[in-house]
């Protein structure tokens, strides 16, 4: 997820909205050939060449060309942290994303990244992308509980909290993206709500800073 700097919210400046923009036609291009010819078969020059711009481009946005799908897994996440920083502290924060989540991410293409998904299952340098994106995610949410209560980031609670938000967001897209038919079942939206329903009734309730 994108760094909280400064605390800005609402929508990003237009230089860093092409930038994502960018990053996420990268991603959707690499998984597109790792779909089509395997992961080991693709090359750096690949992927650059499918996404319009030259190789020493790509490698000022990423460190490897699995890094390259790291905004199908990001975008998402980032999206419900700017609608959520906005909204009342004294709510849930697994509440909140609940009721950010309709809007977040939907310019990405789901199929692109039910690919990645199952890609991940059998690629072990796409899974450590797929992981290392949710461990950031659980230090963003576990900042963001902090900041909406008080309490430091790096508590139990605070962490537990943070932990069982993420835990349930990256499980309710594993569920949608492996389903055998991927028109069985709700869609992904749907499928996020639902994992998000069942943890406001199970987690621990934030406790509010104080006035």
């Amino acid at each position: 997820m994108t760094g909280r700097a400064g605390g800005a919210t609402g929508r990003p400046p237009l230089t860093e909205r092409r930038r994502a923009e960018t990053r996420r036609e990268i991603a959707e291009e690499a998984v597109r050939l790792f779909v089509a010819q395997g992961v080991a078969a693709t090359t750096a020059e690949d992927i650059a060449s499918a996404a319009g711009i030259s190789t020493r481009t790509l490698w000022r946005y990423f460190r490897s060309k699995e890094e390259c799908v790291r905004p199908l897994l990001t975008t998402g996440l980032e999206a419900l942290a700017r609608e959520v920083e906005g909204r009342n502290g004294t709510v849930p924060l697994a509440e909140s994303v609940l009721h950010a989540h309709h809007g977040a991410g939907a310019e990405q293409d789901p199929r692109a990244l039910r690919d990645l998904v199952r890609l991940c299952r059998d690629e072990p340098g796409l899974r450590a992308v797929w992981l290392e994106a949710h461990y950031d995610a659980e230090a963003e949410f576990a900042a963001m509980i902090a900041d909406r209560t008080g309490r430091p980031a790096d508590g139990l609670a605070v962490r537990m909290e943070a932990g069982v938000l993420n835990t349930a967001l990256r499980i309710a897209v594993e569920d949608w993206a492996l389903r055998p038919d991927p028109a069985e079942g709700p869609p992904l939206g749907d499928t996020v709500a639902a994992a998000l329903r069942l943890i406001t009734h199970v987690s621990a309730p934030e406790t509010p800073r104080p006035a």
